[in-house]
């Protein structure tokens, strides 16, 4: 289940200003498919996304995962492992300490102006866009993200491209 070639796994880092906004009780971070497709593959890069569900169990941290990327993460899964995987995955999710972002107006506003900006995929920019309307970071390891900084906060799980890689 690979979206595009993910890099390799490095040690995880913020950027666009420390290691996530506080936000209601704890740091909040905002998951991407890239992020929850690599911690249910058990790949490296899903190694920051453990962490971070454990905190949240421990209410330490608040993880948010956008409704199309819950969407995403099914559709992939779907078209790469088959049905019932799909579903297997999302049943795992749904049991997550995540909090299920619906969309509205303002955040397809937000994704859709995100997306007219910048090359990246619309899934992508409802995850950037919940960030940036939460004021917390997103979780990834996409290098499609690269474009969004630093108006978007990021915290890496891989090794991304350079801007001018």
């Amino acid at each position: 289940m690979r979206r595009g070639g993910r890099p390799a796994a490095r040690t995880p880092q913020a950027s666009g200003g420390g290691t996530g906004a506080r936000h209601g009780r704890g740091r909040g971070f905002v998951l991407d498919s890239h992020a929850l497709l690599a911690y249910f593959e058990g790949e490296a890069g899903g190694a920051l996304v453990r962490t971070l569900i454990r905190d949240a169990e421990q209410r330490r941290a608040r993880l948010y995962v956008s409704l199309i990327n819950w969407g995403e993460v099914f559709y992939i899964v779907r078209r790469e492992k088959g049905e019932l995987a799909a579903h297997e995955v999302i049943a795992r999710l749904d049991v997550l300490p995540v909090i299920l972002r619906g969309v509205d107006r303002q955040l397809v506003l937000a994704a859709a102006t995100l997306k007219a900006a910048h090359p990246i995929a619309y899934a992508d920019a409802f995850a950037a866009a919940t960030a940036n309307l939460l004021n917390v970071p997103v979780v990834t390891g996409d290098p499609e993200f690269r474009r969004l900084e630093p108006q978007t906060k990021v915290v890496w799980t891989t090794k991304t491209q350079t801007a001018d890689a």
